[in-house]
């Protein structure tokens, strides 16, 4: 079970974005995720034509290390650390560190 999942709310812990936050819009890979927001980078682009694409330089949303990222905790108002829990039925659940109260 992932600790982190898309439509998380997260911040950023690390890098040059230390201390934004957004929400998980994708997984990519085992280690990486994309932030709405977060780690916006400049590309230069073709036109495609084919695509009906212009070309230009467009700004991009790139993968963060998930380790650069924690989950962000609306009732403590900061960053928090995520466990995983197990249910009397078998189930399991994301809980927060800090207080112990499941992940919405």
């Amino acid at each position: 079970m992932n600790k982190l999942i898309k439509g998380d709310e997260v911040i950023v812990i690390a890098g040059r974005d230390k201390g934004k936050r957004g929400k998980i819009a994708a997984r990519t890979g085992v280690e990486h995720l994309i932030v709405e927001g977060v780690n916006l980078v400049k590309k230069h682009a073709k036109p495609n034509p084919m695509k009906n694409e212009e070309g230009g330089i467009i700004t991009k949303e790139m993968p963060i290390h998930q380790s650069n990222v924690a989950i962000f905790n609306a009732s403590a108002g900061k960053a928090d650390r995520v466990g995983i829990k197990q249910l009397e039925g078998g189930k399991r659940v994301r809980v927060y560190k800090s207080n112990g109260a499941q992940v919405a």
